[in-house]
């Protein structure tokens, strides 16, 4: 079975732990990396004693099933229209909001958290994973297209042979970072890197009324981090660390990375605070590497990733 022959359908659940029947014609996301794993697998091990010494066998009791993956950042090439990645981030607990013909946005929520059923298949297999919530990180660097990385928990839908389905991919290219603006506490700075994880915490409380003996994946705590790394300044131009003793709020925003409508993408935190400095070097020049949080502002506003 070739690692090249794998594909990954994702589709958001009406109701919890409900099996939406993701289609390779409307529900496949063009994914890099993907892998999967058990998580929390339940494995009772027996411990009476006997004559012998040798140990009686284990039991297997349960387990769900964890998939990661990567995606690419980019629009859907139609302005108002939810980009492909668009289910994921819903299931990272980040709400959608559309203005027709205008834009797609994404901000995070701390109520009505919606639930995702993906399938992998796998050169003539297939996993089914329901019920699934997870986590999303993004990383984006000069000269390359922005990319977030997806952890995503569920129920355990069964693995089986399957065969490979012809998916149907949205054919938007991503667009490169360059001359791209960015700036925090209003000041611009120079960056080669901005990486941000959204921190959720994902727990899978156990119940033993539950078929699988898990109850509802729930996203429980969110921490919005990340870091970048600009060029160094005299302090007179911008004194970060002054910033970072004084636990100064500061906004910081991308400018607009695209040029054509349905495939532009902004990024804005209202309130990060830096929690660690240090130098750093990028070929001969000196850097800050600076790792900060996101606050709220107003309430679930820590970061928004609006499409244009």
């Amino acid at each position: 079975m070739l690692v090249r022959r794998e594909v990954i359908l994702a589709k958001i659940e009406s109701v919890y732990n409900t099996d939406p029947s993701p289609v390779a014609g409307t529900d496949a996301i063009l994914v890099e990396n993907p892998a999967w794993s058990h998580e929390a697998a339940n494995l009772i091990e027996r411990n009476g004693v006997k004559a012998t010494i040798g140990k009686t066998k284990s039991i297997y009791g349960s387990t769900l099933k964890t998939i990661t993956f990567d995606v690419e950042l980019k629009g859907s090439g139609s302005a108002g229209v939810a980009p492909e990645i668009g289910p994921l981030l819903r299931a990272c607990g980040m709400d959608e909001t559309i203005v027709a013909s205008t834009s797609v946005t994404y901000e995070p929520v701390s109520t009505g958290f919606e639930s995702i059923t993906l399938y992998y298949y796998s050169d003539g297999t297939r996993h089914i994973i329901t019920g699934a919530r997870g986590n999303v990180s993004f990383t984006m660097e000069a000269g390359q297209a922005a990319k977030a990385s997806f952890t995503f928990t569920g129920h355990d839908g069964g693995f089986s042979d399957a065969s490979m389905v012809s998916p149907a991919y949205d054919t938007t290219v991503p667009v490169p970072l360059i001359n791209i603006g960015f700036t925090v506490g209003g000041y611009s700075a120079s960056l080669q890197s901005l990486t941000f994880d959204m921190g959720n915490t994902v727990a899978f409380p156990p119940d033993m009324s539950a078929a699988d003996g898990f109850g509802e994946i729930i996203i429980n705590a969110r921490d919005v981090n990340g870091s970048f790394n600009p060029e160094q300044v005299l302090v007179a131009t911008n004194d970060y660390i002054g910033d970072w003793k004084a636990g100064s709020n500061l906004a910081l925003a991308t400018g607009v990375i695209g040029g054509t409508a349905g495939n532009r993408f902004a990024i804005s935190m209202p309130a990060v605070t830096y929690r660690d400095i240090a130098p750093g070097d990028r070929e001969g020049l000196r850097t800050m590497e600076i790792g900060f949080g996101a606050g709220e502002s107003s309430g679930d506003d820590e970061v928004s990733i609006a499409f244009t």
